[in-house]
C-alpha cells in the first residue's frame, strides 16, 4: 500500500509540474488503463490532466468513473473545457451528473454551450472587471488595490452602466492622474471596440490582428456586456483549428492526436479511405473507357502519372491559399467570384508554363511531336481545372453550411485525375493517326 501511495503521488507531481506531457502519456495507454491511472489519482490532478486531453478522449475517460467522481472533476476543471467535455459525454451518463454541479457552475456551462461551436460566446471568459460609471476614481484605485493583493487584475477594466450595457474602457494613466473626485465616466475611453457572442474565430483573429488588443468585450444584442476574450486564447483557438484543419484536409478526425488509440484512429480514417477508393475507381473507370487505345498506345501510360500528378499539386496549392485567405478573413462574399477567376488565370498560365516544357521534353524523348502536343494539352486542361476546383469547392463548401477544409484535398485530387486522364487520353483519341 506504502508503494503504492508513493506512485500516486509521484504521479500527481509529474500532472501538476507538466500536465501537457502527462496527458500524453496517458493518451498511449488503453482507454481501461488510461481510467484505472485517472480513478487514483486526487480529483485536480485528474481535471489537470484531463484540460490537455481532446474533448472527446477526456468524456470516454470521465464515463469510466462514478458519477460522482466525474462529476467532482469537472468542477475543478476550467468551464471552456469543462463544457466541451460534458457535450461529448453520452446522453444517460450526462443526465446523472447534472445534478450533482454546482448551480453557479452548471448556469456557466449551459450559456457556454448555447452558443454555436467556435464562436467568441463559446471561448470567452465571464470574470472581468466592470465598474459602474458613476464611481469616482478614488473608488476605483482603492478596489483595484485589493484585487491586486489576491491575484494580478484583468488586462482591461470596463464600465458599465445600471444595466450592465458597456460605456467605455479606463486607461490605468489616466485612471491615476485623474482627480479623487472624478466620475469614472468623465475618465473612460467611450470608444471601444466590441463583438458579438455570436462572432466566429476567423472573425475574431482578424479583429485582434487589426487592433492589437490583449482582450476584446463581449455584448449581447442589447449592449450588456457578457464577457471578455482574450487573445491569449484566440491564438491558441487558432493554432488548434489550424492543426485540426490540416488533418481534416487530408481525410483524418479533428480529435485525433499522435497517441490516440489504434482502433480510434482505424474508426477515424477508414470511412474516408473507403471514400478515397470509391474516387480512384472513378478515375480507373475513365482509363478503362480508352483501354483500346492504351493497349495500342502503350505510352500513354507511361504519362497518365505525370500529369494527374502536377494537377493534384497545383489544386493542392490553390486550395492551400483560398483555405488561408478564409481564415483571415481576405475573403469576402463580393470577392469569391474575383478569387475565383484569379485562380483560373494562373491556372491556365501555369498550364502554359509546365505544358510547353512537358511538349518540348515529350517530343525529344520520344520524337514525336504530335504525342508532346497531346501532352501539352492535357496539362494545361488539368492545370486549369485544378485552378477552378482548388477555388471554388472551398468556397462552396463553407456556402451551403459545411467545413471547407473538411477532405477537400480528396475531392480536388479526384477531380484533377479524371479530367487529368480524360484530357490525355481523348487528346491522343483524337489525334491517335498521328501517334501510331
Amino acid at each position: 500500500m506504502r508503494k503504492k501511495g508513493a506512485a500516486i503521488e509521484l504521479a500527481k507531481k509529474f500532472i501538476q509540474s507538466d500536465p501537457f506531457r502527462a496527458a500524453q502519456a496517458l493518451e498511449t495507454l488503453s482507454p481501461h488503463d488510461a481510467a484505472l491511472v485517472l480513478k487514483e489519482l486526487p480529483h485536480s490532478a485528474a481535471a489537470q490532466c484531463l484540460e490537455h486531453l481532446p474533448p472527446l478522449s477526456a468524456a470516454q475517460l470521465l464515463e469510466k468513473n462514478s458519477r460522482e467522481d466525474a462529476a467532482a472533476i469537472l468542477l475543478r476543471m476550467d468551464r471552456h473545457h469543462a463544457a466541451d467535455t460534458f457535450r461529448r459525454l453520452s446522453q444517460g451518463f450526462s443526465r446523472t451528473v447534472i445534478p450533482l454541479l454546482a448551480g453557479d457552475f452548471a448556469r456557466d456551462m449551459g450559456e457556454i454551450l448555447a452558443y454555436p461551436k467556435d464562436t467568441a460566446g463559446r471561448i470567452m471568459h465571464t470574470e472581468f472587471l466592470a465598474f459602474r460609471s458613476d464611481m469616482k476614481v478614488r473608488e476605483v484605485i482603492l478596489k483595484l488595490r485589493h484585487i491586486a493583493k489576491k491575484h494580478l487584475p484583468a488586462a482591461y477594466c470596463y464600465v458599465v452602466d445600471t444595466s450592465n450595457s458597456l460605456l467605455g474602457v479606463l486607461n490605468m494613466r489616466d485612471l491615476l492622474l485623474a482627480p479623487p473626485d472624478a466620475l469614472v465616466e468623465t475618465v473612460m475611453i467611450k470608444e471601444v471596440a466590441r463583438v458579438s457572442p455570436f462572432a466566429d474565430k476567423e472573425e475574431l483573429a482578424a479583429v485582434f490582428a487589426r487592433r492589437h488588443y490583449l482582450a476584446m468585450p463581449v455584448v449581447n444584442e442589447t449592449g450588456r456586456l457578457i464577457g471578455v476574450v482574450s487573445a491569449k486564447n484566440i491564438i491558441a483557438s487558432t493554432e488548434e483549428e489550424a492543426t485540426e484543419d490540416l488533418q481534416i484536409l487530408f481525410g483524418a478526425s479533428a480529435e485525433e492526436r499522435v497517441h490516440s488509440p489504434v482502433l480510434f484512429k482505424v474508426r477515424k480514417r477508414l470511412p474516408w479511405l473507403h471514400i478515397n477508393l470509391a474516387t480512384v475507381f472513378l478515375a480507373g473507370a475513365v482509363v478503362a473507357l480508352f483501354q483500346d487505345l492504351i493497349s495500342r498506345l502503350a505510352v500513354l501510360a507511361v504519362f497518365l502519372p505525370i500529369v494527374a500528378g502536377q494537377g493534384g499539386n497545383a489544386g493542392i496549392q490553390t486550395l492551400s491559399v483560398v483555405l488561408r485567405g478564409m481564415i483571415m478573413r481576405e475573403i469576402e462574399p463580393k470577392s469569391a467570384a474575383r478569387v475565383v477567376l484569379n485562380e483560373v488565370w494562373v491556372g491556365l498560365i501555369n498550364g502554359l508554363g509546365t505544358g510547353l516544357v512537358t511538349a518540348f521534353i515529350v517530343w525529344l524523348w520520344k520524337g514525336n511531336p504530335y504525342l508532346g502536343l497531346v501532352l501539352g494539352t492535357a496539362m494545361v486542361v488539368n492545370l486549369l481545372a485544378a485552378g477552378l476546383s482548388g477555388a471554388i469547392i472551398p468556397l462552396t463548401l463553407k456556402r451551403i453550411g459545411f467545413d471547407p477544409a473538411q477532405s477537400s484535398g480528396i475531392v480536388i485530387t479526384t477531380i484533377t485525375d479524371v479530367v487529368g486522364f480524360f484530357a490525355l487520353l481523348s487528346t491522343a483519341w483524337l489525334l491517335q493517326g498521328k501517334l501510331l
